[in-house]
């Protein structure tokens, strides 16, 4: 278990590693700490990722890591954050991310409440997109979520820490992700397998928190020893979008939330199904918004 001391204690300047400054911390989960670096080989900004001081010689966040810098290097697409270089074998274990600048899907939900059409069907295409590609590739993501989600034009898709083949996904049987965003056959996988579509459920349930402005399910008690105290989503169904929602959006949101697997939607046909809710929207309304053709 981590510890308040289990972190990396940089000022501003010192170097994480050979030609990497520290700016500040952004954040980190259970095995890495983020940093805001200045990187002497691209003169810019970027993001690395960090082992923490535990976990240097574990080998499964090793482990984790090597299996991260796998993901970014097979997967190449405009909404992916790219991976410019990796220290796994250094005396920090790292990996450097380009730093894309905008904010997280869940910082502007948790500033302003839902979002405006012209705002939340771009990132919903965005990111279909790039879950369309990644089933092209055979990959899965495994946690997609606003705090997974920058916004821009176009949103770009962070985090692959627990992402990996299809065909590795199908054989996890223990719970992995992020337990509100994480599809049924996340939360107990068993007879029903994390897939490409287990993807799809939890774009679904990005787009409900984007459009609502809230999670589509009530808080789970991580500490139940019944799984469906923990993940309602397995039992319960999700809340209703607010009077308003455009019909073709909540169908949307409806068929990705669907418990069984294969009645979900396909990637591309969620974006197919909202592309022409977007290009309908009033001119005026777009201003700062980028159409896709």
């Amino acid at each position: 278990m981590r510890t308040r001391d289990d972190v990396w204690h940089f000022a501003e300047g010192d170097l994480l590693a050979p030609g990497l400054s520290t700016l500040r911390r952004l954040g980190g989960g259970s095995a890495y700490e983020a940093w805001l670096c200045f990187d002497e080989v691209t003169w810019s900004a970027v993001v690395v990722k960090v082992l923490r001081p535990s976990q240097v010689e574990d080998e499964a966040s090793l482990r984790g890591l090597r299996r991260e810098v796998l993901a970014l290097d097979t997967i190449n697409h405009p909404v992916v954050v790219r991976c410019l270089r990796d220290g796994q074998d250094g005396a920090r274990p790292h990996v450097v991310l380009e730093h894309i600048d905008g904010p997280r899907l869940s910082s502007l939900i948790r500033r302003h409440g839902r979002l405006q059409e012209q705002q939340y069907l771009p990132l919903a295409i965005d990111v279909a997109s790039a879950l369309h590609y990644l089933r092209q590739l055979g990959w899965t993501h495994l946690d997609i979520k606003p705090s997974n989600v920058i916004m821009g034009a176009p949103a770009r898709l962070i985090d692959l820490s627990v992402a990996r083949p299809e065909e590795d996904a199908r054989r996890l049987r223990y719970p992995i992700g992020t337990d509100a965003y994480m599809a049924p056959e996340q939360c107990a996988p068993g007879e029903q397998v994390p897939s490409y579509a287990s993807d799809v459920w939890g774009l679904g349930a990005t787009l409900f928190h984007a459009v609502a402005g809230h999670r589509p399910f009530a808080d789970g008690d991580p500490d139940a020893d019944d799984v469906r105290l923990r993940f309602p989503q397995l039992a319960q169904e999700p809340a209703r979008l607010p009077d308003g929602v455009p019909g073709t959006v909540a169908s949307v949101v409806a068929a990705c939330l669907r418990r069984d697997p294969a009645d979900r939607p396909r990637p591309h046909e969620v974006a197919d199904a909202l592309e022409p809710v977007l290009a309908g929207l009033p001119r005026g309304s777009l201003a700062g918004f980028r159409i896709r053709g």
